[in-house]
C-alpha cells in the first residue's frame, strides 16, 4: 500500500520542479519568450491548488479508489499531451489538465496511509509518504536538467507514462474504499463555495507567481488580484461555515493539533521551496555551475531527507514528536546559517554538507508533523484534512519562492548602492585596483580602452558581491523563520502511540472501548 500511493505522489510532486531547468529549451523549441514560458509552471500550480482542497468531497462523492484511478489516468494522459505539444498554448492547456489530475494524488495518498496503518505505525507510513513529498522536489531540477541535456525536454513528461500505468495497475489491485466512503457517496456539490475557492486560489497563485515581474503593488492588476483574493477568501470562509454540506469542511481547524500543524506546514513549505529555488540559482549565477552540476551539488539534500525520514519513522515510537519537530526546525536553521556563510571561493564540499543537513532537517520535521497534525482526527475527517494540509504546504512554497525572489532582487539593489559609494577616486583601495587593472590591460589596448575595460571589470566584481550578499540575506531570513517555528512545536497536544505507551510503561496498553450496540 505504501509503495503504491507513494509512487503516484512522487510522480505528481516531481512535476512541480522537474520542468524549471527545461524552460529555456521549451521557449526555444516553441518560439516563446522567457516570460511566456514561465506559464508552464504557473498553469500547473494553479489547477493543482484548486483541486487539492476538494479531494475529500470528490472521494466521498465518487469513491476514493475511483477518484485515485481517474486522476492517475488523467495525469498520465496529460503528461503524454505535454510531451507531444506543438505550441506553447497547447503545452499550457495540457499542464492545466495535468495539474488538475495530479491535485488529488497527494491528499488521497496521505489519507489512505493514515487510515491503513495503526496509530503506532503511522510514523513509518509518513516516512514512506515523505519520499514523494520531500525528495521529489529536491531531485526534480537535477533529473530535469540531465534529461534535457542528454535527450529532450519532451522526455521530462514522457517518463511519467510507464510510472503512471504501473501505479494504476497497482492501485486497482490493493486500494479499496473504506466503509464510510461507500455509505456516503450521495452528496450535493456546493457550487458557490467551489466558485469562491477557485477564484481565491487562482488570483492568489497568479499574483504570487507573476507579482515580482510586475513590481508587485505598483501594478494595478496586482492590486486588483490581491483585493479579489482577499474578498473571495472571506466570502468562502463564511459560506463553508454556514453550508450544510460544505465542499471543504473548515470546522476541523477547531482541532488544536491540526490547527498548529496547518500553520507549521505552511512555514515548512516556505523554507523548503525557498531553499530549493535559491540554492541552484546561487550556484548557477555566481559560481558558473551548469544546470546539471548545480543539481548534483544540491541533490544530497534528497539523500539526507531519505535517511532522516527512515530513522525518524522508527524512533518516533519512543521519542516525543514535539521534540523531533523542534530539533528539526533547529537543524534547518543551522543549515540555513551554513548557507549564509558561503563565499565565491567555496568548494562543492561546502555546499554538500550544508545540503545534507538541510535535507535531514526536513525529514525530521515532516514525519512527526504529519503524524501529530492528523493523528487525532477521525478517519472520516482525514480526507478533508489531508487536502487542506497539502494545500497550505504548496501555497507556503509559492509564498516562500515569491518572497525569496523579491528579497533577492531588492536586496541586491540595496547592497549595490551601498558598495558603489566606496568606488570613488578618493578611495585608496579602489584607485589602486583600478590603476593595477589599467596597467595590466594597457599592453592589449590603447589607454582609453584599457581604462574603460578596467572600470567594467570592477563593476562586474561589484555586481557579484552585491548579488552574493543578497543571497546570504535570503538564507538568513529562511533560518530566522525556521528558528521561530522551533518553539511553536510545543503548542501541539501530546499524542502517544499505543505501542510506545506499552514499551515505556512495561504493561499492555488499554484496549479501546467497544462501540455501543446499535
Amino acid at each position: 500500500m505504501a509503495i503504491v500511493v507513494s509512487m503516484a505522489t512522487f510522480m505528481e510532486v516531481l512535476d512541480t520542479t522537474v520542468v524549471t531547468v527545461s524552460l529555456p529549451h521549451i521557449g526555444g523549441s516553441l518560439s516563446s519568450t522567457a516570460e511566456e514560458s514561465t506559464w508552464v509552471l504557473t498553469s500547473y500550480l494553479l489547477s493543482n491548488a484548486i483541486v487539492l482542497p476538494i479531494t475529500a468531497w470528490l472521494g466521498n462523492r465518487f469513491g476514493r479508489k475511483r477518484v485515485l484511478l481517474t486522476c492517475t489516468l488523467f495525469f498520465t494522459a496529460a503528461s503524454a499531451a505535454c510531451g507531444a505539444a506543438t505550441s506553447l498554448e497547447m503545452l499550457i492547456l495540457a499542464r492545466v489538465l495535468q495539474g488538475a489530475g495530479g491535485g488529488a494524488l497527494q491528499p488521497i495518498a496521505q489519507a489512505v496511509l493514515m487510515e491503513s496503518f495503526p496509530p503506532a505505525r503511522r510514523g513509518a507510513a509518513m516516512a514512506a509518504f515523505s519520499m514523494g513529498v520531500i525528495v521529489a522536489p529536491i531531485l526534480g531540477p537535477t533529473l530535469g536538467g540531465w534529461i534535457t541535456d542528454n535527450y529532450s525536454w519532451r522526455w521530462v513528461f514522457y517518463i511519467n507514462l510507464p510510472i503512471g500505468l504501473l501505479a494504476m495497475a497497482m492501485v486497482n489491485t490493493v486500494v479499496e474504499d473504506p466503509p464510510y466512503v461507500q455509505a456516503g457517496r450521495q452528496r450535493r456539490i456546493d457550487y458557490i463555495g467551489f466558485g469562491l475557492m477557485a477564484l481565491c486560489l487562482a488570483t492568489a497563485q497568479i499574483m504570487l507567481d507573476r507579482g515580482q515581474e510586475a513590481d508587485w503593488f505598483a501594478a494595478p492588476w496586482v492590486r486588483w488580484f490581491a483585493a479579489i483574493s482577499a474578498l473571495s477568501l472571506v466570502a468562502f470562509i463564511a459560506r463553508e461555515l454556514s453550508a450544510d454540506e460544505p465542499i471543504v469542511d473548515l470546522r476541523i481547524l477547531a482541532e488544536r493539533n491540526f490547527a498548529v500543524g496547518f500553520g507549521l506546514s505552511t512555514a515548512l513549505g516556505e523554507c523548503l521551496y525557498g531553499t530549493t529555488s535559491m540554492l541552484p540559482l546561487f550556484l548557477h549565477t555566481l559560481l558558473g555551475y551548469s544546470a546539471v552540476d548545480s543539481g548534483l551539488a544540491v541533490s544530497p539534500r534528497g539523500l539526507g531527507a531519505m535517511i532522516s525520514a527512515i530513522v525518524i519513522g522508527r524512533i518516533i515510537l519512543f521519542v516525543d514528536s514535539r521534540i523531533l519537530i523542534a530539533a528539526g526546525f533547529g537543524l534547518l536553521a543551522v543549515s540555513g546559517f551554513m548557507f549564509a556563510g558561503l563565499t565565491l571561493q567555496i568548494s562543492k564540499a561546502n555546499v554538500v554538507w550544508a545540503a545534507v543537513l538541510n535535507g535531514m532537517s526536513t525529514g525530521m520535521i515532516f514525519v512527526p508533523l504529519s503524524t501529530l497534525a492528523i493523528g487525532r482526527l477521525r478517519n472520516e475527517e482525514m480526507g478533508n484534512a489531508t487536502g487542506l494540509y497539502n494545500l497550505m504546504r504548496n501555497l507556503g512554497g509559492s509564498v516562500g519562492i515569491a518572497i525569496a525572489t523579491t528579497r533577492l532582487t531588492r536586496s541586491a539593489q540595496a547592497h549595490q548602492a551601498i558598495l558603489a559609494s566606496h568606488l570613488t577616486p578618493y578611495d585608496p583601495a579602489y584607485e589602486q585596483a583600478r590603476r593595477s587593472l589599467q596597467r595590466f590591460l594597457a599592453g592589449r589596448a590603447d589607454p582609453a580602452t584599457a581604462s574603460r575595460q578596467a572600470l567594467g571589470m570592477l563593476y562586474r566584481v561589484l555586481v557579484q558581491q552585491a548579488t552574493l550578499l543578497a543571497f546570504l540575506d535570503v538564507f538568513r531570513a529562511i533560518s530566522a523563520l525556521a528558528l521561530l517555528c522551533a518553539p511553536a512545536a510545543f503548542l501541539f497536544a501530546r499524542v502517544l502511540p499505543r505501542r510506545a505507551w506499552a514499551v515505556r510503561s512495561g504493561r499492555r496498553p488499554p484496549e479501546p472501548a467497544a462501540p455501543p450496540a446499535p
